[in-house]
């Protein structure tokens, strides 16, 4: 039950919510264009969390051995840097979870274009095959992304565009320039929770040499950044509510963002990196329940 327990650690089982918010997202676009599909919406939700796993399971692996985590990183204990899990063991369950990921994403594939529609298939097997990439990349291996400032366009990607965008396709097997817009807005918050991360790390980032977009910019600069991305984030989902919806009513879904300009205060006011810990949990809730409510005005409200 001990190795149970050290195992949903290393999950880190907090961070599933922002995952899931672009699947959510992307249903809701279905949704609003007449697609429903139970299954589709079972298996997206399977397959997130698989894909987040198995980043999470990496990303242990990945600082634990470059010594990044160190007993003086902020934040949650990590699996390896704690010794409860040795690296044998977590490249084990790295490639137990990839494996079951690929698997179920077979079956997502299947159901959604069965064999006529092969070419999509392909395509989505691939982008299938990438997200495993990305999710290990990130900090496996000498030339990890994440240490070289490039983690905050490959989560746009993958978590914005590409969770959005890709879950409606998936009912449709079509898309509307507009969904651009909520991918988007998913996408810059999603980069805004990393960039938090980033800002509360920032000072063992730099000692260890992960050069984070934060490293980078410096700790102010960061802070501007991390407006710049919850301010386009709001502007992308307004934008999209004058163009999509008729009621003022419909804006009940982007009442999250109070709790995000809230939050954006607070960063900007904070001097101390470590005082940042806490709101990673609400920027990250916040983006999960943005994404619920725009699924329950679409099915709902209109």
């Amino acid at each position: 039950m001990e190795k149970v327990k050290v195992w949903l650690g290393a999950a880190r089982l907090r961070t599933l919510p922002l995952s899931l918010s672009g699947i959510i997202t992307g249903t809701a676009l279905a949704n609003l264009s007449g697609e429903r599909d139970g299954v589709v919406f079972f298996l997206c939700l399977l397959v997130t969390v698989g894909f987040q796993i198995t980043s999470n399971f990496a990303n242990d692996y990945g600082d634990g051995i470059k010594g990044t985590d160190s007993t003086d990183r902020i934040g949650p204990e990590r699996a390896l840097q704690s010794g409860k899990l040795t690296p044998k063991e977590l490249k084990w369950g790295i490639g137990i979870t990839a494996v079951l990921s690929l698997l179920l994403a077979l079956v997502l594939l299947v159901h959604s274009f069965g064999l006529k529609q092969l070419h999509y298939l392909l395509l989505f097997a691939l982008l299938g095959i990438l997200s495993i990439w990305a999710a290990i990349r990130y900090t496996v291996g000498d030339s990890a992304y994440g240490y070289k400032g490039l983690g905050d366009l490959f989560v746009f990607l993958f978590f914005g565009l590409l969770a959005v965008l890709g879950t409606k396709f998936l009912y449709t097997s079509t898309l509307d320039w507009l969904d651009v817009l909520p991918a988007t807005a998913i996408g810059f918050l999603c980069v805004g929770v990393l960039n938090l991360n980033n800002l509360r790390d920032v000072e063992s980032d730099r000692k260890y040499h992960k050069n984070t977009l934060v490293v980078k910019l410096g700790f102010q600069n960061g802070k501007v950044y991390h407006s710049a991305l919850l301010c386009l984030s709001f502007l992308s989902f307004l934008v999209y509510f004058f163009l999509q919806f008729s009621n003022g009513i419909h804006a009940v879904f982007m009442l999250p963002y109070i709790v995000v300009l809230v939050h954006l205060f607070k960063v900007m006011g904070t001097r101390e990196p470590v005082l940042l810990d806490p709101e990673l949990k609400k920027l990250a809730l916040s983006t999960f329940l943005l994404s619920l409510l725009f699924y329950l005005t679409v099915n709902y409200f209109l």
